[in-house]
């Protein structure tokens, strides 16, 4: 029997009332949905002042991974934002939920840095983050050229980019950087295992329904099981979380994701770390992304902009 499903927040199912919904994916399904453009970056940037830079980083196995920089005129001693675009680990680019991080640039005069990783099941495996951390690991390298303070570099994403930036803090932890000021980790995709009671209560059609996110864990995967799994991209299953800059948690009440977000604050906390977490009553999968024009919406980017103005001093 599938558990009932929480309440959606009346606005948001006004909202999404034409929302298409879908039950599962396929590879035809993927590949039209790849096939759909993020919005041209004019659009996105809005009449914004902004400096734009186009760059590509290298991979360990030597490809060319591209990068946007979105900088403020001038910068000098900004913070910089890494940003992780979401897309279940399937689809999606660097372009796509650009305006979260832009909301950053006007507020804090933060440099944006997008990457494009590479997706599943073109790669496999700790690919993707890898990727992602290389796009770090060059912003750091290059904070005095770019006007970034490099005490002051954040790694944030939403859905899969959420789950692959955890697994670039896991990952700069354990080999000794880029140092972190901050995690953002937007209704985050963690857990591979796929057995929490969010994951239960959203079988069926959804924005992300439990069989498109496993849909998703198996191309990332790629036939990997057990140990062999690796926790950078699956960061529910670490065995340590100690040592991480702190971390802004949020999610849904209605939501997929719900249980295996939590958790994951929960276990920060217990291994002595600071993490600040947020559930959203009536919030269903990236819904301040889809709809921001909602109260509820906006209370969820102001307290998580807010939380990062905070770190940042």
């Amino acid at each position: 029997m599938i558990p009932v499903r929480p309440a959606v927040d009346a606005e948001l199912r006004v909202l999404a009332a034409d929302l298409p919904l879908m039950p599962e994916l396929t590879p035809e399904v993927v590949a039209m949905l790849r096939g759909i453009p993020s919005p041209p970056l004019d659009t996105l940037l809005g009449g914004r002042d902004v400096e734009r830079r186009e760059v590509a980083v290298i991979a360990e196995d030597g490809a060319e991974i591209p990068v946007t920089v979105l900088s403020p005129p001038g910068a000098v001693g900004a913070p910089c934002v890494v940003w992780i675009h979401g897309g279940g680990m399937i689809m999606g680019d660097r372009f796509a939920n650009l305006d979260i991080p832009l909301e950053w640039l006007d507020r804090f005069g933060a440099v944006v840095v997008t990457v494009d990783y590479r997706l599943a099941p073109d790669v496999t495996g700790s690919a993707l983050a890898d990727d992602c951390h290389r796009a770090l690991t060059w912003a750091a390298e290059n904070a005095a050229e770019l006007g970034v303070d490099p005490a002051k570099i954040v790694v944030a994403g939403i859905s899969a980019g959420g789950g692959l930036a955890a697994g670039v803090a896991l990952m700069a932890r354990d080999r000794g950087g880029p140092a972190l000021a901050a995690q953002v980790l937007i209704c985050p995709m963690l857990d591979h295992r796929d057995a929490t009671t969010s994951t239960l209560q959203f079988t069926g059609p959804g924005v992300w329904s439990r069989e498109m996110n496993a849909y998703g864990w198996r191309a990332v995967l790629g036939g990997l099981t057990g140990d062999d799994v690796p926790a950078y991209v699956s960061p529910a299953i670490a065995a340590d979380l100690s040592g991480l800059p702190p971390a802004y948690v949020d999610a849904g009440s209605a939501e997929v994701f719900r249980d295996e977000d939590v958790a994951y604050a929960g276990r920060i906390w217990a291994a002595g770390g600071r993490a600040d977490l947020h559930v959203w009553d009536g919030g269903f999968h990236g819904f301040d992304a889809l709809y921001p024009e909602a109260a509820l919406s906006a209370e969820a980017r102001r307290t998580r902009s807010e939380w990062l103005g905070r770190v940042l001093g």
